[in-house]
């Protein structure tokens, strides 16, 4: 009984410490990001996207500026070659690639942290047809707020369409249907 008491003091001394804990246990679901101003440079939707550079699994450099130019849209999807990232792509070729041929997919590898090692990755996983972007410091991982599994959008203007989890691609279909 008295550890009990214990355990339930110490409990209560933890959560008076927790100034503002209350909209920790029953959140309102708001979006308390500031609004984005369209046309604002960032990387959230609506947003012009920064132009970057970045190399792919083979050494050849790429500019988002320079791929827009060609194509009516840029999707990145932020792989960790995991088991759901494998399930996300394999689906996004699968069932959005060969639709979209004026759209220009790529894999964006923020975890094995070369050149090399994510060339080995993309080989091992299947994906040796797939367009790499190895994201050796995690720029773009930071730049674009992702996490495993996120999709990016940018259109051909370099606006921001989508930034989000990948789930079924259904919200990425619509992105891309979209577009001009």
């Amino acid at each position: 009984m008295c550890f009990a008491r214990v355990i339930a003091a110490g409990a209560l001394l933890m959560l008076v410490g927790c100034q503002e804990i209350g909209d920790d246990l029953s959140p309102s679901g708001a979006d308390r990001r500031p609004d984005v101003v369209a046309g604002s440079m960032g990387t959230r939707v609506d947003q012009q996207s920064p132009d970057f550079a970045v190399q792919d699994t083979l050494g050849n450099s790429y500019a988002l500026s320079t791929e827009l130019a060609t194509a009516d849209a840029v999707v990145l999807y932020f792989t960790m070659w995991c088991p759901i990232c494998d399930s996300h792509a394999s689906h996004m070729r699968s069932a959005n690639i060969p639709d979209f041929p004026q759209v220009n997919f790529f894999l964006v590898d923020y975890v094995t942290g070369s050149i090399t090692a994510s060339r080995s990755a993309q080989l091992s996983n299947g994906y040796a047809s797939s367009s790499v972007w190895v994201d050796v410091d995690q720029s773009l991982f930071d730049l674009y707020q992702a996490s495993m599994g996120t999709t990016v959008v940018i259109d051909s203007t370099g606006i921001v369409k989508m930034n989000e989890d990948y789930k079924d691609g259904v919200k990425l279909r619509a992105v891309l249907d979209a577009l001009p």
